[in-house]
């Protein structure tokens, strides 16, 4: 190919790479691999041209961008959950106030249902859960369940189980809503009946100040992965002025931003599972100390913080 039609071929894509900066990390790293092919070419064909070294230039150029991008890996991680999922929250506060609306109203009928059928918590627990329960009452230490195991197979265990029901929450929501919508009423079923239990056998005290160590980060965090499989399932159901497949892949984009950002607080739970809630032995203030950290975390970064950054003026990530 003569000089001149190569030129003509390209020169308008390069002349893009100059002024129109790359938008994402994946974009500018095609760009980097594109020019260096033309580059190449350019080198055997035309060696001693200028469009050899204006292109040996511009490569220059988009590798020190593509290597300095790859140094603030690290910030743009700080940045995912230092304003990212803020964003995504304040932008979906009515997906997120359904979620814990219903959610609350499950956990109520699930009580209820335990306190007028006393069958109720055995379909819902599980025979061998209730019976052994009971078995550790009668001995006096009621939570004495959470001891059994090791505490890193625990750990391993619960954090694997809890990430899949959050990440199973939140992508039911492809079903409209309607699995997102059964997964929030069948948890909240399950700890209406659980908190029953305990109220029953007159240990309602003993269980809320050991089952919410780990609870107060957990149930919150299913209660948000039901709000980002409503946030998904309202972009199939209500597009507004999007077409269908756009307004879905903007909800995709958000309700999965906001359910990988609870991936550590899932994992947190897990821990605190696993190695403090055992510790049913601990002082009480030490307990309420833990409660009351985790409660003031949830309220703080998912309820005020949200706010702060919107109100601050941070621009939204496109």
């Amino acid at each position: 190919m003569r000089e001149a039609a190569f030129l003509r071929q390209n020169q308008s894509r390069w002349q893009q790479y100059e002024t129109r900066p790359a938008t994402t990390p994946d974009e500018l790293a095609a760009r980097f691999v594109a020019l260096t092919d033309d580059l190449a070419y350019a080198q055997t064909f035309y060696p001693a041209s200028d469009t050899t070294a204006y292109l040996n230039a511009l490569a220059g150029r988009l590798h020190q961008s593509l290597y300095k991008n790859k140094a603030e890996q690290p910030r743009r991680l700080g940045h995912f959950w230092a304003v990212e999922v803020p964003l995504v929250v304040a932008r979906h506060q009515q997906a997120l106030a359904w979620a814990a609306g219903l959610f609350i109203l499950f956990t109520l009928l699930g009580a209820l249902s335990a306190a007028y059928d006393t069958d109720f918590i055995r379909v819902v627990l599980g025979d061998d859960y209730v019976n052994q329960t009971l078995a550790n009452i009668r001995r006096g230490d009621p939570m004495a369940i959470y001891k059994s195991g090791g505490s890193s197979v625990m750990f391993v265990g619960i954090a694997a189980n809890n990430l899949f029901v959050a990440l199973r929450t939140f992508a039911l929501g492809l079903t409209l809503g309607v699995g997102t919508l059964y997964s929030l009423f069948f948890n909240g079923l399950m700890l209406g009946a659980f908190q029953y239990f305990f109220y029953q056998q007159h240990v309602l005290l003993p269980s809320l100040l050991t089952i919410w160590i780990h609870g107060t980060l957990e149930i919150p965090s299913i209660v948000l992965a039901g709000g980002a499989g409503f946030i998904l399932g309202g972009g199939l159901l209500f597009p507004g002025t999007y077409g269908r497949r756009e307004s879905l892949a903007r909800a995709a984009r958000d309700a999965l931003k906001l359910a990988l950002g609870l991936v550590p607080i899932i994992v947190a739970a897990a821990f605190l599972e696993g190695f403090v809630t055992r510790h049913t032995e601990m002082p009480v203030a030490l307990s309420l100390s833990i409660i009351g950290g985790s409660a003031a975390f949830i309220i703080w970064y998912f309820g005020i913080y949200p706010r702060r950054v919107v109100g601050g003026g941070v621009m939204g990530d496109g």
